[in-house]
């Protein structure tokens, strides 16, 4: 048997940086012949991911095992766009997924536009826009939509859930800010589709630190109990508690807190550790009622937001409360209950 031969270190990083994918003419410029691609093939080191376009990565992609597993197969699909075709240039939801923005559909189409608006036959399920000019950024070697038209091609395809996540995604991450969001609105204006996106727009909040933080603060907001503020900072005589997702101040002085549990690193056990330890802080305080749910729970009738409420209704909450938000708050020590036995005045 002939021993395997080492991939070209060229082809080793390019595939790094496309989320596995090479193409043909990365390969012809790496000296690596058609033979030997065929030969990967064959002993299935190396798949097809369409024509002239081939994956690194011997398994199949919806059996990979990987941290980022929903956003690597995002990106690996915008890829397959951009390596079909000469001179691609990645657009709408692919464009957003290189940019790095959260709370995209689980599954996306490879799309792209050509320069000038070219039209060329789509095939293998990569749609071709005929987008004839729009501003673009540059990642990596490539050229992808700008962000803010990226959005406006985007949006009116998305889901309510999936556009209020995508939009908070780009102020939370710093990608746009207030005022860019608001050109964002603009060049949607008579967009086919749009109507509906509007609205869409004062409902992002900076404060959303991930998609499933804002499908459930948007489950509070439908069910009438929008929170007073997020990721609001809990400290004792000056010392940090935590920080949570979500929180009401009721009537009484303490707080209602919602803490979303994600399946990224709130599941590993060292952060497991940590969210106990700051939940036993607060609870300590005997000024902090917690409430923590897991994503999935939002898909029940009425989702998150419908359990707040409830909760909100008996502990007497009043809905539109004037709160300063982004205030540190400080809470007084736990009060002291009197020993079982003990006489009182």
């Amino acid at each position: 048997m002939r021993p395997l031969l080492p991939i070209p270190p060229d082809i080793v990083t390019l595939a790094h940086h496309q989320e596995g994918l090479v193409s043909k003419a990365q390969c012809d410029a790496a000296g690596l012949s058609r033979q030997r691609v065929a030969r990967l093939i064959e002993q299935r080191r190396w798949r097809r991911a369409t024509s002239g376009v081939y994956d690194t990565d011997g398994v199949l992609p919806h059996q990979r095992r990987r941290d980022d597993f929903h956003d690597h197969l995002r990106r690996r699909t915008a890829w397959v766009g951009l390596l079909a075709f000469t001179g691609a240039i990645a657009v709408g939801a692919c464009s957003l997924a290189l940019h790095r923005v959260q709370g995209l559909p689980q599954v996306l189409v490879p799309e792209v536009a050509l320069p000038g608006g070219a039209h060329r036959r789509g095939r293998d399920g990569i749609l071709v826009r005929q987008y004839r000019t729009f501003p673009t950024s540059r990642i990596g070697p490539r050229l992808v939509a700008r962000i803010d038209h990226a959005l406006a091609q985007a949006l009116p395809g998305m889901s309510r859930e999936q556009g209020v996540a995508v939009l908070s995604s780009t102020l939370n991450r710093s990608l746009l800010d207030a005022a860019q969001l608001s050109q964002v609105h603009t060049l949607l204006r008579g967009c086919r589709g749009a109507e509906s996106v509007h609205g869409w727009f004062d409902l992002a909040e900076v404060g959303d630190e991930s998609p499933a933080e804002s499908s459930a603060r948007l489950s509070c907001i439908d069910n009438g109990v929008p929170p007073d503020d997020t990721q609001v900072v809990f400290t004792l005589r000056g010392r940090f508690l935590a920080r949570v997702d979500l929180a009401w101040l009721l009537p009484d002085g303490r707080w209602l807190v919602v803490e979303i549990d994600g399946l990224g690193p709130h599941g590993r056990p060292e952060a497991l550790v940590k969210d106990s330890l700051r939940q036993n802080g607060l609870l300590g305080t005997d000024r902090i009622i917690l409430l923590r749910f897991r994503p999935a729970e939002n898909a029940r009738p009425g989702g998150i937001g419908a359990v707040v409420a409830q909760h909100l209704a008996r502990l007497g909450w009043i809905s539109g409360q004037q709160v300063t938000r982004g205030l540190k708050i400080d809470l007084p020590e736990a009060r002291q209950r009197p020993r079982s036995g003990s006489r009182t005045s």
